[in-house]
């Protein structure tokens, strides 16, 4: 396997690890940056869910696809790269919507996403 194509599997990979075990692990301080407020059990388990959960079966995924496993990799990252622009568009259009932020967390994960999303397309 191309060396480019597996550090760039294994960097977005790695993303979706950390955030899916500090979800699981710590859900009110993932939120924190963004004002969620959770302190609720149906909270949490949105957070532990959609976050956690989401977040380490994307990242099973990646680590199949750069096992070269069968010939699913290229599916894997053209849709993980696709959920990735999603998000970074939805943050788009939240700042047509909504009044400025500062930088961190909105336009800081808007780029990581768009960049993870275009790295992920350009080796797919």
């Amino acid at each position: 396997m191309d060396i480019i194509v597996m550090v760039v599997i294994i960097i977005v990979g790695t993303f979706f690890l950390g955030m899916g075990v500090f979800a699981l692990a710590a859900p009110s301080a993932l939120s924190k940056p963004f004002r969620i407020v959770v302190d609720a059990p149906e909270s949490r388990s949105e957070i532990r869910a959609v976050y956690g959960g989401f977040g380490i079966a994307v990242a099973v995924v990646l680590g199949l696809a750069a096992a070269d496993i069968g010939s699913i990799r290229p599916g894997v990252l053209v849709t993980v790269a696709s959920a990735l622009g999603g998000m970074a568009a939805g943050r788009l259009v939240s700042r047509l919507l909504d009044k400025p932020t500062a930088f961190y967390p909105i336009w800081f994960y808007f780029w990581v996403e768009a960049v993870a999303a275009a790295l992920l397309f350009g080796v797919a």
